[in-house]
């Protein structure tokens, strides 16, 4: 799945902003493999921010280990920073989530998370950043 080039955000030069990782996840859609990613395992304070704009994603206080090789969260640090939309792809049909600042793809959102929320934010390391703290 690639960006709609009628996006607002389409004169930022995102292969010059990013890695070829990166772009891979945020502007097409990709996937990191699962157990890949830097922050499946980080266990630190801090705040999760998207690698293509740095808006306020998600806070560790709502991250867990969820074993689905992906940094999981229960709740958004604020729901309005985020996109969702139905993704048909691979067969299936799921909640992609996208940063609702730049567009870019994050992951996707499942029903089988922890209480209260019972959400899980199934989310690419590629597509954040860390800020301890």
């Amino acid at each position: 799945m690639t960006m709609n080039p009628d996006e607002p955000t389409q004169s930022v030069d995102w292969r010059q902003r990013l890695t070829p990782e990166q772009h891979h996840v945020l502007r097409e859609g990709g996937t990191e493999p699962p157990f890949s990613g830097a922050y499946c395992d980080e266990t630190r304070t801090g705040v999760y921010h998207c690698a293509g704009c740095d808006a306020e994603l998600f806070s560790s206080e709502h991250k867990f280990h969820s074993g689905c090789g992906w940094p999981a969260f229960s709740d958004a640090r604020d729901v309005q920073a985020l996109l969702a939309l139905q993704d048909t792809t691979h067969g299936m049909t799921r909640t992609e989530i996208r940063c609702r600042s730049c567009g870019g793809h994050l992951g996707h959102v499942f029903r089988d998370g922890p209480p209260p929320t019972y959400i899980r934010y199934c989310i690419n390391s590629l597509a954040m950043r860390f800020e301890a703290g």
